[in-house]
């Protein structure tokens, strides 16, 4: 089966919706963190730019949203009910709020390649630091179109969900 390719490779400092930056560092606080000046440890992820494009084009933020995104081995070795037969196809048809699937960037074919984006995490981080990373990094993966819509819309249907307090009852 061929698969067509969800990523298109890029070399540039610019930032776009839909760029996997690897590797960026994202602080890191503990709960009992009082107020003042204190060294702050950082871990690091892989990240997919959540922030509009327009807006990044327009340098109309001073932060950039991020999500993780993790090969699904990395996610099932601290998720191991992801390992259940049938799991991953639950997520690939969007019945597994927060989480979405991405064909590799490598080989859109295989499937237990996909990478897994967790829209349960977000991350703000300076515009600056995203675009100097992405700068740093030379060829790196953007998502392109209609796969970019699609990771957008996911993301926006994961928050636009509303829970009710009541129903109407079922008919009979």
């Amino acid at each position: 089966m061929s698969v067509e390719a969800f990523w298109v490779e890029v070399n540039e400092a610019s930032l776009r919706q839909g760029d996997h930056l690897p590797r960026c560092l994202v602080p890191s606080f503990a709960p009992d963190l009082p107020a003042g000046t204190h060294e702050v440890t950082a871990d690091e992820y892989d990240l997919i730019v959540v922030t509009q494009s327009c807006d990044l084009e327009q340098s109309k933020v001073r932060l950039v949203a991020g999500c993780p995104i993790y090969p699904i081995a990395e996610f099932e070795a601290v998720n191991p009910a992801f390992t259940k037969k049938g799991r991953w196809n639950e997520v690939l048809k969007g019945r597994m709020d927060g989480l979405h699937l991405l064909a590799s960037p490598a080989d859109p074919a295989i499937n237990c390649g996909a990478l897994v984006v967790d829209f349960r995490e977000i991350y703000s981080l300076p515009f600056d630091y995203l675009k100097g990373r992405a700068a740093q990094l030379g060829p790196r993966w953007r998502l392109r179109s209609p796969y970019l819509e699609h990771f957008s819309q996911a993301f926006a249907r994961f928050f636009m969900r509303v829970g009710l307090p009541s129903t109407i009852p079922p008919f009979p």
